[in-house]
């Protein structure tokens, strides 16, 4: 299927989820995240969840992080640019919804991509080769080709990998791992 259709289709499974479902699915998320060997890093960039496009609550893994005490990057999105500016997480950040409902920090610390060594990604869909759907902006993209390439990518989403997504190209930066509720795969 290609991007639009994909991401039409897991747009609207999405919306059908509950707020019981979401919360579970969520926490088994991050369950399975224990798992991966990614726990020797300093710096994790998570976004954090849009409630209204009932996106994975990540606010599951934070605590995670936070409990192994690893230093937590958020991001402020650019609509101009298409570009994002990257921000520690501390006591002190402010959080606000920009107009797309997205919470981002209003202040703090910033810090360049060289920095971030994983990097947890927002999906509608994703295909077993690593390859992800988004919203269509581009942001992650751009953001993503300008990491590390150590830089470990992780995609979170609901529901299991497509089998192809058909209209890729050489601007699209793969996933290493996808994390659902029942699975995690694997592109490396």
């Amino acid at each position: 299927m290609t991007k639009n259709d994909l991401r039409k289709k897991y747009k609207a499974l999405r919306q059908e989820l509950s707020t019981d479902q979401i919360e579970a699915y969520s926490i088994a998320i991050a369950n399975q995240l224990l798992k991966l060997p990614i726990w020797d890093k300093s710096f994790y960039h998570i976004f954090l969840s849009i409630e209204e496009q009932k996106e994975v609550n990540t606010d599951y893994i934070l605590n995670i992080l936070s409990g192994k005490d690893k230093n937590i990057v958020i991001s402020r999105s650019d609509f101009e640019t298409g570009g994002m500016m990257h921000f520690l997480l501390t006591d002190n950040t402010t959080i606000k919804k920009n107009n797309y409902n997205i919470p981002e920090p209003v202040d703090g610390i910033e810090l360049s991509n060289d920095k971030i060594e994983v990097v947890f990604i927002p999906l509608l869909a994703f295909d077993k080769k690593g390859h992800r759907v988004g919203y269509g902006k581009g942001f992650y993209d751009t953001f993503l080709s300008t990491c590390n390439p150590e830089t470990i990518k992780i995609g979170l989403s609901f529901f299991e990998a497509d089998d192809d997504i058909t209209d890729t190209h050489s601007g699209d930066v793969r996933l290493d791992f996808c994390l659902t509720p029942k699975n995690t795969y694997s592109t490396k």
